[in-house]
């Protein structure tokens, strides 16, 4: 076993906060290898715009020496929030969520432009693509075999599961497994919004819309490129579309039953589910149980979504990056590995768990459960 002065390090998973973690790794001179599962960095859309608060995920990004490029991309004036009357289509009072450090302090970014700056910020063969992780053995003497879906395998001092909801590696520490909440996102898309969808981007204006009856909720974002994208939520069995009789891939059924969820509501409203471009996708949302805790495992450790699924309310993807962040300066900075996992998750499990039930309450206000 090597010291946490030159510690064999894998990460799976190459999302933000593994990327994060091997950045902050690689800038302090440490060598890390990150095996993802998609064959190439463009595999698939990486969703939409997030908002990087400043004690959390801006915070990581200085550590990681990202910041400046951050600030490039980033887009300051989609910070506004417009809450909409859904009966009228007119802007209530409330502006969304109040900024406690000032209008400059959340700006917007899309998910797939901060994982570029990742990655480009990694030197050359960092990622593996296409490598399937198919679980974790710690070996009982501080380090740990990853397992391959080739039937491979190799040996590391540590293994982090930065591999989200559904990681291979948690097994490794927790029994625990995703549990559905109750309330499923339909996600669609607008594309040229301003020319092709102008009625719809003055709806949303320079950042988000919420609009919202009971248990019904439309929220739509601006992203960069001159797209929108929408969110239909609301809650419903996790099989809710075979009792409704619809093919989650027929977007002329979903539509027609989304429209029968929000009828009543304002014209200029159901155009979002009228006018998208492309197909309708199916989002249930899943989170981890709050507190989501382990006894520590030598040679294996989790961050991101892996350690704390939580509803989609605006923290996930900043814990995320936090994580990575203060894991690879623990690395960096403790003696030996094991006593850097141990006094990162000292402080990562407790404020993880009080954010995941900040945000349990968070989804229960924007999509109230039956009763409430």
């Amino acid at each position: 076993m090597h010291s946490a002065s030159d510690p064999r390090v894998a990460i799976v998973g190459a999302g933000l906060g593994g990327l994060a973690c091997a950045r902050v790794l690689q800038r302090h001179g440490r060598s890390v290898t990150v095996f993802e599962r998609e064959p190439a960095a463009g595999a698939r859309p990486q969703g939409g715009s997030l908002d990087l608060h400043a004690g959390t995920g801006q915070r990581a990004l200085h550590a990681a020496g990202l910041l400046d490029g951050f600030r490039a991309l980033s887009r300051p004036e989609a910070q506004e929030w417009r809450l909409l009357d859904p009966a009228t289509a007119a802007v209530l009072p409330q502006q969304g969520p109040p900024h406690d450090h000032g209008e400059e302090d959340r700006p917007e970014i899309d998910r797939g432009q901060l994982r570029g700056l990742l990655l480009e910020s990694l030197t050359a063969d960092t990622v593996r693509w296409d490598r399937v992780v198919g679980g974790v053995t710690p070996l009982g003497d501080g380090t740990a075999r990853l397992h391959f879906g080739d039937g491979g395998s190799e040996e590391f001092d540590l293994v982090v599961g930065a591999d989200g909801a559904w990681s291979r590696v948690r097994p490794a520490l927790s029994p625990a497994v995703p549990g559905y909440t109750g309330v499923v996102f339909v996600e669609a898309g607008f594309d040229d919004c301003d020319t092709r969808h102008a009625g719809l981007a003055r709806l949303v204006g320079a950042g988000s819309m919420v609009a919202r009856a009971g248990a019904r909720v439309l929220f739509a974002q601006r992203n960069s490129n001159g797209h929108i994208r929408l969110y239909a939520a609301f809650r419903a069995p996790e099989d809710w579309h075979r009792a409704a009789g619809v093919e989650l891939g027929d977007t002329a059924a979903v539509r027609a039953h989304l429209l029968t969820l929000f009828d009543g509501w304002d014209e200029r409203l159901l155009g979002f589910l009228r006018d998208n471009d492309g197909d309708f996708v199916h989002r249930p949302l899943y989170t981890l149980p709050a507190p989501h805790t382990w006894e520590h495992v030598p040679g294996v450790t989790l961050l991101g979504d892996a350690a704390h699924l939580m509803p989609p309310v605006g923290l996930g993807a900043n814990l995320a990056l936090l994580d990575g962040a203060e894991l690879a300066h623990a690395l960096v900075h403790a003696s030996e590995v094991d006593e850097a996992v141990r006094a990162y998750e000292s402080v990562m499990l407790p404020r993880s768990g009080e954010a995941a039930e900040d945000c349990a309450e968070g989804l229960d206000h924007l999509v109230p459960p039956a009763g409430a």
